[in-house]
């Protein structure tokens, strides 16, 4: 049923508790995992000179990190795991990893923001990624404060 599943990383707690699921359906299906970390440019396109630099550099070093756990965590299972890192806006590249890729799954964790904080917001990654996405979405109940806002 499963071949291969996207578990998209920030490096969170909401990400090791999803890491889990994606595991246990990698080893009840036999599937690779693919771990994808996306660099969000939005958090320094305004930075200019040095500023913007370093920024982008620390980004990109916690994404590194992000799916090295992944793969770690997937390689202690006797799993195959494939890491990527992107540039840009968290879900569209997401949703674009899954369809170039031909990702059976996409598994993530929910926000676990408050109420008030869901009015406020715009929407979350998850969410917009349910929402946009081709490839079916397995979304984890991880709790509050835990990631993927």
């Amino acid at each position: 049923m499963y071949d291969t599943i996207l578990v998209p990383t920030d490096g969170s707690e909401g990400t090791r508790k999803t890491l889990g699921h994606a595991v246990e359906m990698a080893t009840r299906y036999d599937a690779s995992i693919h771990a994808l970390a996306v660099v969000d440019e939005r958090q320094f396109t305004q930075l200019e000179g040095e500023h913007r630099f370093e920024t982008e550099t620390t980004l990109e070093e916690h994404c590194e990190r992000a799916v090295a756990s992944v793969a770690e965590r997937a390689s202690t299972s006797n799993i195959d795991v494939t890491t990527a890192i992107r540039s840009g806006v968290p879900s569209q590249r997401i949703v674009e990893y899954a369809a170039e890729t031909d990702i059976d799954v996409i598994t993530m964790g929910t926000h676990g923001r408050s109420d008030h904080e869901r009015i406020a917001t715009v929407g979350s990654v998850t969410q917009r990624v349910v929402e946009n996405a081709e490839t079916p979405v397995f979304v984890v109940h991880i709790g509050r404060n835990t990631g993927w806002g």
